[in-house]
């Protein structure tokens, strides 16, 4: 297997050196990745996006009651926060780049209660793409990518790519639609609560443009070792948004359940460079 090295040019500068294997004559590995950064809106209009936030709902198959809904705020290098409304209780989890946060509900008094992350979730933070996405995101890092195969993924013919990060060790694997080089799948191995280790599949549906870069408005995760699947249907999406690093700080536990009451998190981004997608409301 032919092994080369190459460097992809960033706007404003380079990125560390990723390595693609060709495995045949005719599927070329760096080909595919440039494909798919181009068929996203390219690295350059990506690389000017700091900050950017979702707004939507949650659909579970192992729940009856009502969708929740959500709201999803990313900051470079690495911040995340994730809020979810259910049950008229607020959730939420917080990433600062460094360390974790949960804060939830008591399960018998209600109350808010405040635990950090474990280290595997703070393993899988560390990993997981924040704006970029998969596989764009696994380049910036260095990523080693090679092609493991070719396959069927959501009745599309797909490239499949194996990506291993140099400072984790862990392995990942992506699927590109062999027609549109959009993301159609992504496989990453997950530890449960139980110490078991398995394979869990996030699937990237019904994309749309926002000011020229294409998301995926249906992402569906969790089918695995940790039960029924998710799917989030984002609503709305906000470009470069004004995100204060006070956000991704560790939250102050309320006082009152009164404080844990929810907020309406479907306008908030609406904000700079927001906009519903297509055919939905």
């Amino acid at each position: 297997m032919l092994r080369r090295s190459l460097l992809i040019g960033l706007a404003g500068g380079c990125i560390a050196p990723v390595v693609f294997a060709q495995a045949t004559a005719n599927v070329d590995v760096a080909e595919i990745v440039e494909r798919n950064a181009a068929a996203r809106g390219g690295v350059g209009a990506w690389k000017r996006l700091e900050t950017m936030a979702w707004t939507g709902h949650v659909e579970s198959g192992a729940r009856t009651e009502p969708d929740r809904q959500f709201l999803l705020e990313q900051k470079r290098p690495g911040k995340t926060r994730f809020e979810l409304v259910t049950d008229g209780r607020r959730f939420i989890r917080i990433y600062d780049g460094k360390g974790g946060w949960k804060l939830r509900p008591n399960a018998g008094n209600g109350r808010p209660e405040l635990a950090p992350y474990t280290e595997d979730e703070i393993r899988f933070a560390r990993t997981a793409p924040v704006i970029d996405g998969p596989l764009m995101d696994a380049v910036a890092k260095g990523a080693v990518v090679t092609l493991a195969g070719q396959g069927e993924a959501g009745g599309r013919r797909a490239y499949i790519l194996k990506v291993a990060l140099p400072f984790s060790g862990g392995e990942q694997r992506i699927w590109i639609d062999a027609e549109t080089f959009l993301e159609v799948r992504h496989d990453r191995q997950v530890r449960a609560g139980t110490g078991q280790v398995g394979t869990v599949s996030v699937l990237f549906r019904e994309y749309r443009e926002f000011e020229g870069l294409r998301l995926p408005t249906e992402i569906e995760t969790g089918a695995g070792i940790s039960g029924a699947a998710n799917k989030l249907v984002i609503e709305r999406v906000a470009l470069n948004p004004d995100l204060d690093d006070r956000a991704f700080a560790r939250p102050e536990v309320p006082t009152s359940r009164k404080n844990s009451v929810i907020v309406d998190t479907r306008s908030i981004a609406t904000g700079r460079g927001g906009q519903p997608p297509a055919n939905l409301p």
